[in-house]
């Protein structure tokens, strides 16, 4: 997304560049009333930026004021400035600490030119995708691992019921649920909805009623 207020501000021919490069790297341009000049949305990830295309000593205030107010608002905020002259350098650095930035919070981005300064933008917005896309895939993993675990200390438990093996350990799983359902389940219940014998059922029935049976488990 862009400012439609940052877009008023350029050259048309830059504007064209923009536009060109999005397209050729698979983005979609949209004109809409935003605070920072850009927003990104990239693999679920948004991030924000503030692009500077010319600094001078009447607009220094203005832009640092501006940077402070929306680092408050956004959590992924970068802001591009475009310094093509020693002199331009000098400025943005006295400037930088003049009004007390911290650093890294957020982070600029120092460009030759207007071109790259885009370029820049693109990639790093590119990256934070990437990166939050691997935590999700990172969490999703974690997540399957947890599951197999409780299905194996789940199985561990059941299969420790006299005469009862996996196949019974996942019918009861998948029919009944929780080891807490299933100690509270009948033998009946049981029956009904499991392919267990009679006699089985009536084992882990007693199993979590049974003194004689729920205080020595062997688990295996």
């Amino acid at each position: 997304m862009m400012s439609n207020t940052w877009r008023d501000e350029q050259h048309p021919s830059f504007i064209n560049f923009i536009s060109t490069f999005l397209t050729a790297n698979a983005f979609r341009l949209n004109f809409v009333p935003i605070a920072p000049d850009f927003i990104f949305n990239c693999g679920g990830s948004s991030v924000a930026f503030i692009f500077v295309t010319s600094l001078d000593p009447t607009s220094i205030s203005q832009i640092f004021g501006r940077v402070q107010k929306l680092k408050l608002q956004f959590a992924n905020l970068y802001v591009v400035i475009t310094l093509p002259t020693k002199e331009k350098n000098d400025l943005f650095v006295c400037s930088y600490f003049k009004f007390g930035m911290e650093l890294g919070k957020p982070t600029f981005v120092l460009v030759k030119d207007l071109e790259m300064g885009f370029e820049k933008m693109v990639k790093i917005a590119h990256s934070r995708g990437v990166c939050k896309r691997e935590d999700a895939t990172a969490k999703l993993k974690a997540e399957r691992k947890q599951t197999v675990q409780a299905v194996n200390v789940f199985q561990r438990v059941v299969t420790s019921i006299p005469g009862i093996d996996n196949h019974d350990a996942n019918a009861l799983n998948q029919a009944i649920g929780s080891i807490e359902a299933i100690s509270k389940a009948s033998k009946e219940q049981i029956l009904e909805n499991t392919d267990l014998s009679a006699d089985k059922a009536e084992v882990v029935s007693r199993f979590f009623r049974d003194p004689k049976f729920y205080l020595s488990p062997k688990i295996n």
